[in-house]
C-alpha cells in the first residue's frame, strides 16, 4: 500500500493535536498545498491508535503534549504495527524530547512553526524510508550523536561536518567561553566591542546555539573530541 501511496502521489496522512484550529490550519496545508490525503484527524494518545487501527495511514502525525501523551501513542503504534511510520509535529525542541521520540519509533521530528512545503518534504522522505529531523532543530553534540546513532539517515549534518569557525572565531569564542565579556575580549585583541559583537552574533549562527553559553559548550564538546 505504502509503495503505491509514493508512487501515486497520495500520501495518507492521520494527524492528531488536541488543539483545534493548530489541526485545522495544518490539515487545510496539506491538503491544498500539498497534495496530501488526510484520512483521519484526532486530539489525544487513544485517538491516535484508534485512528491507525481504523485506517493504517502511511503516516501519523502526531503532538507529543495531548492528552496521553505522544510517546505512549508511538509505543503503542508500534506495537501494533513495528513498520508504522510516525512523525512528531511539536512545539517542544528539547533533546530529550527528540531521542525519546526516535528511539520509541518515530521517523521524523518537526517543530510547530514549519512551513508547508517543509513539513511536505519531511513526510515524503519519511514515506521514502528516511528518518528526518531537519537542521533547523539545533541540537548540540551529544544530542546530535544520540540522534545519529539510532537514525543512520538524517538531516542532521554528520558529526565531523559542523561548520569550521576561524582562527579569529574561535580565538573570540575561547575568550568567551573563559568568561570574558565582548568589552573585555575586544581589549584583549585591541578590537572595538561592536565588532566582537558582529563576530559573536556569527558564530551563533554557525554553530546554531542560542546564547553564548551553548556556544562555549559547542567548542568545549567539539576540542574535547578534537574536531574544531
Amino acid at each position: 500500500m505504502r509503495g503505491t501511496a509514493i508512487e501515486t502521489g497520495a500520501l495518507r496522512v492521520a494527524i492528531v493535536d488536541d488543539h483545534p484550529m493548530f489541526r485545522m490550519g495544518v490539515v487545510r496545508g496539506l491538503e491544498e498545498e500539498a497534495g496530501i490525503e488526510i484520512v483521519g484527524e484526532g486530539a489525544s494518545a487513544d485517538d491516535a491508535i484508534a485512528l491507525f487501527r481504523t485506517h493504517r495511514p502511511d503516516i501519523s502525525l502526531l503532538d507529543l503534549s495531548m492528552p496521553g501523551g505522544g510517546h505512549a501513542a508511538i509505543h503503542a503504534i508500534r506495537q501494533i504495527d513495528p513498520n508504522a511510520l510516525i512523525v512528531i509535529l511539536t512545539a517542544s525542541a528539547g533533546e530529550t524530547d527528540v531521542v525519546d521520540a526516535l528511539s520509541a519509533g518515530a521517523s521524523g521530528y518537526v517543530l510547530k512553526g514549519v512551513e508547508v512545503d517543509e513539513l511536505h518534504r519531511v513526510l515524503r522522505s519519511v514515506a521514502n524510508g528516511k528518518t528526518c529531523v531537519p537542521e533547523s532543530l539545533a541540537l548540540r553534540p551529544p544530542a546530535r550523536a544520540q540522534v545519529t546513532a539510532l537514525r543512520v539517515d538524517t538531516d542532521l549534518p554528520a558529526a565531523d561536518a559542523m561548520p569550521k569557525l576561524t582562527p579569529r572565531e574561535e580565538q573570540i569564542l575561547s575568550l568567551v567561553a573563559e568568561g570574558h565579556s565582548n568589552k573585555e575580549v575586544g581589549r584583549l585583541l585591541v578590537l572595538q566591542e561592536k565588532s566582537i559583537k558582529h563576530v559573536m552574533t556569527r558564530i551563533l549562527r554557525k554553530l546554531r546555539a542560542r546564547n553564548r553559553t551553548e556556544a562555549a559548550m559547542v567548542l568545549r564538546d567539539w576540542q574535547q573530541g578534537g574536531k574544531l
